[in-house]
């Protein structure tokens, strides 16, 4: 314990002179002390010298895409495998899971152009874009679920991960997840990773918070008048153009400097494509799909769930953020952690705070 607490210390404050140091200690006082931690430890060196360049260009991420034929559509993906590991000289362990990374509502794999390049230095890692989003397929007169969304998931670790493998989810992304989670036979879903988990495809799921409940009618009117093509059409119009998309991203983002082009961009890109204003109506107007209260008690694998407090769309002082508050005390499989000041996206919001608890947290998963 001692022998952690110094290396930790030391790496903290001195990464160079923990490289030098404890690289040059005998292989048996890596395995007294680093066994268990070294994936943590490595992961943390190197999210400490390349902090400066962990942040993906779109460019970059498009350059790398992916295509999966799914059912017929075309489903686009990215895949990066990890970069070589610092050489300490600690011995053989084992691999990783591979990390799937699902975007919420409106977003796309770029959305985690915060991430990718810190979660690769230790985990390989596969982003996807679920159908209606991004650049995968928007099928005209398609009827979107969370089930349907959660079935492609389970499909994506069959038939192109192969491995058992956490997922990691934002917003309608988390519950997909949940739902995928909840309905594995496979083996192929290794640990959950929620962040600000939404309690449906819309809001018609939130019965039982008093804002909803006072907005209802409203939203059901929303619902009459997106069924007109011509409203849905100006709606939609008026909604996606970029001022109005930076105001509502500066809206649910606590950090607003990283509010910039490039993420209105990533939101709109995808918006002007064909479909998407089909998408846009079956998604809102559609059923809310299952509950994460129904779900979340038949999941026993680890469960990592970090939340901003300043959310806007799943406040903590909602009834799906008490709901999830509430999980770790109830299951032992659960860790949550509140970040401070950090909105509905907290990847993208504030990804050093995401980063500092999931990277332990992924270190610490047990071996299969």
């Amino acid at each position: 314990m001692v022998c952690i607490i110094h290396a930790s210390s030391l790496l903290l404050l001195h990464p160079s002179k923990f490289i030098k140091n404890y690289s040059s200690l005998p292989l048996h006082h890596h395995h007294q002390c680093f066994t268990k931690k070294r994936l943590l430890i490595l992961r943390c060196i190197s999210t400490t010298s390349s902090s400066n360049n962990s942040l993906f260009e779109v460019r970059e991420i498009k350059e790398n895409y992916k295509t999966w034929d799914w059912k017929g559509y075309k489903i686009n993906y990215f895949h990066l495998q990890p970069t070589p590991q610092l050489g300490l000289g600690l011995g053989e362990a084992p691999p990783p899971p591979p990390l799937l990374l699902v975007h919420g509502f409106g977003a796309s794999i770029p959305h985690w152009r915060r991430n990718i390049g810190v979660l690769a230095q230790s985990n390989t890692v596969f982003a996807i874009d679920l159908i209606g989003f991004g650049a995968s397929d928007k099928p005209t007169g398609f009827s979107y679920t969370m089930e349907l969304w959660s079935q492609l998931i389970l499909d994506f670790l069959e038939d192109i991960v192969q491995k058992p493998a956490v997922l990691i989810g934002n917003s309608v992304g988390s519950l997909a997840c949940v739902i995928a989670a909840s309905e594995s036979t496979s083996g192929l879903v290794r640990g959950l990773v929620l962040l600000n988990c939404s309690g449906g495809m819309n809001n018609k799921a939130i019965v039982d918070d008093w804002r909803i409940r006072l907005l209802f009618p409203l939203l059901w009117l929303v619902d009459f008048l997106l069924k007109q093509r011509g409203i849905a059409s100006a709606i939609f119009e008026r909604v996606k153009q970029r001022e109005n998309l930076k105001n509502i991203l500066l809206s649910v983002y606590g950090n607003k400097d990283f509010v910039d082009d490039d993420l209105v961009e990533i939101i709109k890109g995808p918006a002007d494509g064909e479909g998407a204003l089909d998408a846009f109506v079956s998604i809102i107007t559609g059923p809310p799909g299952p509950n994460p209260v129904q779900l979340m008690p038949r999941i026993s694998l680890p469960v990592l769930i970090l939340w901003g407090d300043q959310d806007t769309f799943t406040p903590l002082d909602g009834p799906v953020g008490k709901y999830f508050s509430s999980l770790p005390s109830q299951s032992s499989n659960i860790s949550l952690f509140v970040l401070k000041g950090v909105g509905h996206c907290p990847h993208d919001d504030r990804p050093d705070l995401v980063h500092a608890k999931l990277l332990p947290w992924l270190a610490d998963l047990p071996a299969l």
